[in-house]
């Protein structure tokens, strides 16, 4: 189950390193095709906007790749909670303001890791 977790952890980080990219350096090409409902003049109005969202994002990234790192057990599954807790309440929130699909690519990963922890 550790496996398991590590490897959940690993590609919810992972999500939110390509969320950090897009919304940094893709969102009028890449942002467009995520954010399909959105009209296309906002994209260019938001840029700097969506540029701090996504160096929020990079901050949720760096706090899972940071658990890869602790060895104190009671530590990890802490600092673990936290940041899949961050995530999850993000992807929730953004899937009720922005797009629901984010309940599933951001919320849903984070949510499904945070139950195998306090099932183990």
């Amino acid at each position: 189950m550790d496996l398991t977790i590590k490897i959940l952890i690993g590609l919810v980080a992972f999500i939110h390193c390509y969320i950090l990219f897009f919304e940094m350096f893709a969102w009028e090409s890449r942002g467009k095709k995520v954010f399909t409902s959105f009209p296309d003049s906002l994209f260019g109005q938001t840029k700097e906007l969506a540029a701090n969202l996504g160096l929020y994002n990079g901050f949720l990234a760096a706090g899972l790749i940071w658990t890869f790192f602790i060895s104190n057990a009671e530590w990890n599954t802490n600092v673990s909670l936290f940041f899949l807790t961050c995530v999850s309440i993000a992807g929730i929130y953004g899937a009720l303001t922005a797009e629901k699909k984010i309940f599933f690519v951001q919320a849903l990963p984070a949510i499904i890791t945070i139950l195998l922890i306090l099932l183990r």
